[in-house]
This record gives structure tokens, C-alpha cells and sequence, in this order.
């Protein structure tokens, strides 16, 4: 990549200036006139000037400081809106033009001590992702804290980010409160990183599959087949009892019953006292007894 188009991409990337981002077009426009060798006024004092009796070397550094001075100035008016430039009065001095800009567009320090404290006390993790984020930006804003000589303290920052990490982190934190090792802000970023993706992989895992479960088809009655015939109606004639071998009645019937046949064949039939209620047979296995009576056996 030539230095003409690494130089076009950094001018591209300044953003227009605004009101509320003077910090970062500085940066941008600074960065950009130091790429470009064009700085050398900003970096250096402004020479001595140019007398009669000024040597060949002494002419040259201060033409040099004058032609840098000249185009970092026609540079920054460049980077400025046309609506913005009647409020911005150019000094003969890039270094005077920088601070004027400084005290008309940069906020008070005061003011930028209560932002970047409700920054702090505002920025947390809502989920299990994004810990290595979450963490250089609460180290991002300590540090500008520090240039406004507001220190907090690594062992402070580290139990501060613990105590706001969300409740899936639960157990992690408890691990580190039984723990006598102290960790720095490195340490906390690696192990928060490592329990982030163990929590990651623990939830892929938790997620069961549904499936759809498939349609049943409606029943049909009698698919298929072919409509059954009535029963032919039986004749009482036909029917035989096979337990007393007479005809006109089943086994149900009561003639048939084993009420009927005892009533019927068997004399003097009477039920059982307490003691006639069992009888031991030949195998010396008692039988219950439900009714006495007489019995003419033919043989």
C-alpha cells in the first residue's frame, strides 16, 4: 500500500466536527498531520527569526517550521464545517490555534469527572457474552478517571467488575471469595473469559429438540371390511343342557343350575350347623360344606 493512499484513508476517517466529538476529531487531525510529516511546528518551538546575519542552516529550519505551520493550519480550517468557521478565528500559531480550540469546544474537567463517574457506575453485563468487552471498557474508563487524577485501585476495579457480573456467574464468584489469591485485571479478564465460554457451552448443550409430533389419521369404523351378517336366531329346541343332557335349556338356566339339580335330586336338604361347615377328604384337605342332604345315587 503507497503512502499517498494510507494517507487519503486516515483524511477519510476523520469525522466531521461537532460539538460533542472535538476529542476524537483532535485525534483523528493530529494523527493525521504527523503521518503526513506536516506536524513539525506542533512538535517544535518557532525559530528564531530571519536577520541578516542568520546562517544558511538557521534560514532553512525556519522556513521549514513556517511551511509546516502554514499547512497545519489550512488543514484544520479544512476539517471544519462551513457553518462552524465564522466562530473559529485562526491565530497566526498552529500551537495558539490548537488551544483555542481546546478552550471553545473541550468540556470542563469537572463536567467530564461527573459523566465518566455515571459511566461507571451505569455500564453492566446483562448476559453471559461479551465479559472481555464489558471489562476493557471499565478499564477504558478508569483510565481517563486517572487523567483527571481520580485513581481507583486494581484490587477495587476487580471486585467492583465481580460484584456486577450477572447471576450466571453466580458460582465463579463465590470460587474467587474462597480463593486467599488476589487477582489483577488481566488475571479477572482471562478467567472471565474461560468461565464465558464454559457458560456458553453449558447452554448449547441444555437446548433439547422438539419435533412436531406427526398426525394421526382419523379411524374409520369397519375399513375394509365387509358389513357382518346377523346371527341367525338359534331354536330353543336345539339347545341342550350338558348338565342334565335335557333339551329347551342351557347350563344358566335354573332347572340346570347347581341350585336346581340339588333341589331337584336331592332330599332333606338342609344348610350346615358350625360344626358340619368343613370335611377333611383323603388327601387330608378340608372342604367347605354348603348344604346336607339325602341323595338316591342309581347305578
Amino acid at each position: 500500500i503507497s503512502s499517498t493512499s494510507k494517507y487519503a484513508e486516515i483524511t477519510s476517517e476523520i469525522p466531521e466536527l461537532r460539538s460533542d466529538n472535538f476529542k476524537i476529531w483532535k485525534e483523528r487531525v493530529l494523527l493525521h498531520l504527523a503521518c503526513t510529516d506536516m506536524d513539525y511546528a506542533i512538535r517544535k518551538d518557532e525559530p528564531a527569526a530571519i536577520t541578516d546575519t542568520s546562517t544558511a542552516a538557521e534560514i532553512a529550519l525556519r522556513e521549514k517550521w513556517e511551511q509546516s505551520n502554514r499547512l497545519c493550519i489550512m488543514f484544520i480550517m479544512s476539517r471544519i464545517p462551513m457553518g462552524m468557521r465564522g466562530s473559529v478565528e485562526p491565530p497566526e500559531k498552529v500551537k495558539d490555534f490548537i488551544k483555542v480550540m481546546d478552550e471553545q469546544f473541550d468540556t470542563s474537567d469537572k463536567s467530564l469527572f461527573i459523566n465518566l463517574i455515571q459511566e461507571f457506575s451505569s455500564t453492566k453485563l446483562t448476559g453471559v457474552k461479551g465479559v472481555r468487552e464489558h471489562i476493557s471498557k471499565m478499564r477504558d474508563i478508569t483510565a481517563h478517571l486517572k487523567k483527571l487524577d481520580v485513581i481507583i485501585p486494581d484490587t477495587f476495579l476487580v471486585h467492583y467488575i465481580l460484584h456486577n457480573l450477572p447471576p450466571q456467574y453466580g458460582p465463579f464468584k463465590i470460587s474467587y471469595n474462597t480463593h486467599k489469591e488476589k487477582w489483577t485485571i488481566n488475571e479477572l479478564m482471562t478467567m472471565c473469559v474461560q468461565e464465558e465460554a464454559r457458560l456458553l457451552q453449558e447452554q448449547g448443550e441444555s437446548v433439547h429438540l422438539t419435533t412436531q409430533p406427526k398426525k394421526r389419521k382419523p379411524f374409520k369404523k369397519n375399513k375394509g371390511k365387509k358389513p357382518m351378517a346377523p346371527k341367525a336366531a338359534i331354536k330353543k329346541d336345539s339347545i341342550k343342557c350338558f348338565f342334565c343332557k335335557q333339551k329347551g335349556h342351557a347350563k344358566g338356566s335354573a332347572a340346570s343350575s347347581r341350585n336346581g339339580w340339588m333341589t331337584k335330586d336331592i332330599q332333606n336338604l338342609r344348610k350346615p350347623v358350625a360344626s358340619e361347615q368343613s370335611i377333611l377328604s383323603g388327601n387330608k384337605m378340608g372342604s367347605h360344606v354348603e348344604a346336607i342332604g339325602t341323595c338316591n345315587l342309581v347305578l
